[in-house]
């Protein structure tokens, strides 16, 4: 019986380990043959090697999959053309996109420098933008494509010590619904997935105190293979119609997530002054605030 990717090409960046090599190793096991975008650098982005790309391309081959590596950056335009360009180079096309690729420089906001917050942007919004975009003109002239941008809960809601991540995240989430919006008339399909997974992008998570050992033996539950389905079916011809959403993949739920809505509108027919702000608007809308105790609150309920 087919796969599902039967016959489609995908690239999966950051596919070196974790989370990207569970969905490129699905990927290939549903039928598509695979580029395994991974520069091989460390968590915070330094040094590189192609041995984790190689890793991954060994399981797939030994699963009886079709894959090839591409070691260049997402970081920079040249480079993101190249690895789309490896998948037009080995397999003649290019049918699904899954960015992936991440890093962390997680601090304090009011201790963040310049190049921890420029660094991240680079790898988490940037290499969306200009991986997806090397595609799009591929996506365009074939009238199909999907793109399925891997965000955070951290972008969503915020996150203690991660401005730059949380900014980069809830950055791609805007952009695969603009993408959704701007390529629809070419059938191409862009969406989200939220994952909760333990990997090395949360290993850095803090667990000092009982309460943060306690979150954090709950996520070391939440493999990151439990991600690798959603990304397989929004790339697949099975998702057809379904584009601009934010799902999350937390052990066995499948998550929907809510876009930003008017909640409370208050009308004022003279007008408003700070005064009148201060006096009538915002005690009108405080009962529908979401206190920064409860963003945590997406994290809290125990796993099925």
């Amino acid at each position: 019986m087919p796969g599902m990717m039967e016959g489609k090409v995908a690239v999966v960046t950051g596919a070196g380990g974790g989370i990207g090599r569970e969905i490129a190793i699905m990927m290939a096991a549903a039928g598509a043959r695979v580029i395994v975008a991974d520069i091989g650098a460390s968590l915070t982005g330094e040094g590189g090697s192609a041995s984790p790309a190689e890793q991954t391309k060994q399981i797939i081959a030994q699963k009886g999959g079709v894959a090839e590596i591409c070691t260049e950056s997402v970081a920079a335009w040249g480079s993101a053309q190249k690895i789309i360009q490896a998948a037009l180079d080995h397999f003649g096309r290019i049918d699904a996109v899954v960015n992936n690729a991440g890093i962390l420089r997680d601090v304090i906001f009011h201790k963040m420098t310049e190049d921890d917050w420029l660094s991240v942007i680079a790898v988490h919004l940037n290499g969306s933008f200009f991986v997806s975009r090397a595609a799009a003109e591929h996506y365009r002239k074939q009238e199909s494509g999907t793109f399925v941008h891997m965000s955070s809960t951290s972008g969503l809601i915020g996150n203690f010590g991660q401005a730059n991540y949380s900014a980069a995240k809830l950055g791609m989430t805007a952009l695969s619904k603009s993408i959704a919006l701007d390529m629809q008339r070419y059938n191409v399909r862009s969406n989200c997935i939220a994952p909760f997974a333990w990997s090395r992008m949360t290993s850095s998570i803090p667990a000092t105190t009982p309460e943060q050992q306690a979150r954090v033996a709950k996520i070391q539950q939440m493999t990151p293979d439990k991600n690798a389905p959603m990304a397989v079916y929004l790339s697949s011809n099975a998702s057809e119609g379904v584009t601009g959403q934010v799902f999350g993949c937390r052990m066995n739920e499948m998550i929907l997530f809510s876009s930003p809505r008017p909640i409370r509108i208050v009308h004022r027919a003279d007008g408003w002054t700070p005064e009148s702000i201060a006096d009538h608007c915002i005690p009108a809308m405080k009962a529908a605030f979401m206190p920064l105790d409860r963003s945590g609150e997406v994290f809290g309920w125990d796993p099925l």
